[in-house]
């Protein structure tokens, strides 16, 4: 890394490997915090310690639990915002940011169990440099790496002060929600990234003319809303966490968010059925206005297009 980003800031953290070593971490660092424990699948013995009357407990379960008997004690950001940015690098360390996904739900749920947004609305200007460089700086320095990345960030809704949460490098669910938000394919050209090809060789996949060089503008908003499927579970707790995670996902688009917002929402399975009934007969003849008259499309076909074949539903179920 340059000068400029030499540092990349992160959450606060500290390992230890006593009761007493980890409480005096802790309250040098303050809380809200998050215990997690080494070599645990799952987030088992880990968790959120709000105020000093749980930490005790909290550490002694987490050191328990770990088979090393050691434990991370981090600052949790818990209420910052959450951003993630798809990156692509060739071999000639050319990089471009595909898409920038803004979290609707703050720091403290997972971004698979979270709503997303596409591109991200809230950012300013001085952030999103900061963020967009820094996640360049953060890719390059993975050494001869070529292909596909996302990073994601936190940032202090008060201050702007950015943190790092964590990098890929790879291709990953995240990549597949905006190679769909973009129509860019990012698992392709990250393949042909991957075997010695460079950005500037590639054609764009949508023009056929330029080269796969860019860097996508989106004039409309994507909403990514996760899905649950409780019908399968009978009885079973029902909180988001642990025991609950999200089994899928619906993308909606539209002119704004709170055009695409509602469109991604689940909908009665009659007004499904009978969107199911109009793709049955293409030439139907429609007279009235398209978008107010055609039914939302549902969730169970995996690409579906409008009733009178003009382009993509609003639904596409990833």
């Amino acid at each position: 890394m340059d000068a400029a980003t030499e540092y990349v800031p992160v959450a606060r953290a500290k390992t230890a490997n006593s009761f007493l070593e980890g409480k005096e971490f802790a309250q040098e660092i303050g809380f809200p915090l998050v215990i997690r424990p080494s070599f645990t699948l799952g987030g088992t013995g880990g968790g959120f310690v709000h105020d000093k009357n749980d930490l005790d407990e909290a550490l002694n379960r987490g050191l328990q639990a770990s088979p090393i008997h050691e434990v991370l004690v981090e600052q949790a950001v818990l209420g910052w915002k959450e951003f993630e940015l798809e990156l692509l690098r060739d071999s000639t360390d050319n990089v471009c940011i595909i898409c920038t996904v803004e979290n609707f739900d703050p720091m403290g749920v997972h971004t698979g169990d979270s709503i997303t947004v596409a591109p991200a609305m809230t950012l300013s200007d001085t952030a999103m440099q900061l963020m967009r460089n820094t996640a360049i700086a953060m890719m390059r320095d993975l050494g001869n790496f070529a292909g596909g990345c996302n990073v994601q960030f936190a940032l202090n809704p008060d201050t702007e002060e950015i943190i790092a949460i964590e990098i890929n490098p790879r291709v990953s669910r995240s990549s597949a929600l905006a190679s769909k938000a973009t129509g860019y394919p990012i698992a392709k050209i990250a393949a042909k990234l991957a075997i010695g090809y460079n950005l500037d060789e590639l054609k764009n996949q949508i023009t056929k003319t330029t080269s796969a060089y860019f860097e996508p503008a989106l004039d409309y908003v994507i909403v990514k809303m996760p899905r649950w499927n409780f019908d399968k579970f009978k009885g079973a707790n029902d909180t988001l966490g642990l025991q609950m995670k999200s089994v899928g996902e619906v993308m909606a688009i539209g002119r704004s968010f709170p055009g695409s917002y509602p469109e991604s929402l689940p909908e009665p399975r009659e007004r499904s059925r009978r969107s199911w009934l109009l793709r049955q007969d293409p030439d139907e003849k429609r007279t009235t206005d398209r978008e107010a008259e055609a039914p939302h499309l549902g969730p169970h076909l995996p690409y579906q297009r409008r009733p009178d074949g003009h382009g993509p539903s609003s639904h596409c179920y990833l």
